[in-house]
């Protein structure tokens, strides 16, 4: 079987909408090596490699990377070429900052019992599992779709709004690395966050939440620090 030419263009039936459509199919599949760390932080996006794989052009690559560059997972170095960001502590900060506005707030409003915590559980569940198998990377995918729950007893809407912050913080938690000890620790504490929910109600699970993050910024700063420090 032949190697794609990654030079080639796609055939062009399909027109505008096909090529948009065939851009955003590769961009989701680079977001996906990018949140789960097969494209690690810092690291160059090979495009020669990256359209042999996915047997795309050089043009349908470069859409996809504009895409991911908007979203703020990818940066352009001129001459240098396409780079996994590495969010700097600024960025933590403001991440935080999002985070605690927005998550706090959804569940803040929640008034106890089990009514609509059905994927907040599930997603829980899913994080248990994964922690068993020590797929901690898994538990990290299953902690931010717990605090997507979260958001989601606020409003679906907004859970879509906040998709690229918690895409960018998985970028932050590859640069913390540990994530055995990172996960596991936060995963004791969604736990304690559930059962106010459920037997306490919206405002003492939001302060919660809200000490929660504020250790969970302080713990990836310092990390940052270390990172900075080992770099120097």
């Amino acid at each position: 079987m032949s190697t794609p030419d990654p030079t080639a263009s796609e055939p062009p039936d399909g027109g505008d909408v096909d090529r948009a459509g065939r851009s955003h199919r590769v961009a989701d599949a680079v977001r996906v090596g990018i949140l789960d760390g097969t494209y690690g932080v810092g690291t160059r996006l090979s495009e020669p490699r990256i359209c042999a794989e996915l047997g795309v052009s050089r043009n349908t690559l470069r859409e996809a990377f504009r895409m991911l560059a908007e979203e703020r997972l990818v940066v352009h170095e001129l001459n240098r070429g396409v780079f996994v960001k590495v969010p700097t502590a600024q960025d933590v900060s403001e991440l935080y900052d999002a985070r605690r506005l927005i998550e706090c707030a959804a569940v803040h409003d929640y008034r106890g019992g089990t009514d609509g915590l059905a994927g907040v559980v599930a997603s829980l569940q899913r994080a248990d599992a994964m922690a068993v198998a020590e797929d901690w990377v898994g538990v990290g995918t299953a902690d931010i779709d717990f605090h997507r729950e979260l958001t989601a007893l606020g409003s679906s809407r907004i859970v879509a709004l906040m998709q690229s912050i918690w895409n960018e913080m998985r970028l932050a938690f590859h640069v913390v690395g540990r994530p055995e000890t990172f996960h596991g620790y936060y995963l004791q504490h969604n736990h304690v966050i559930l059962d106010a929910l459920l037997t306490r109600g919206g405002p003492v699970a939001a302060d919660l939440l809200r000490r929660y993050l504020d250790d969970a910024e302080s713990q990836v700063l310092a990390a940052y620090a270390r990172r900075e420090a080992a770099l120097s």
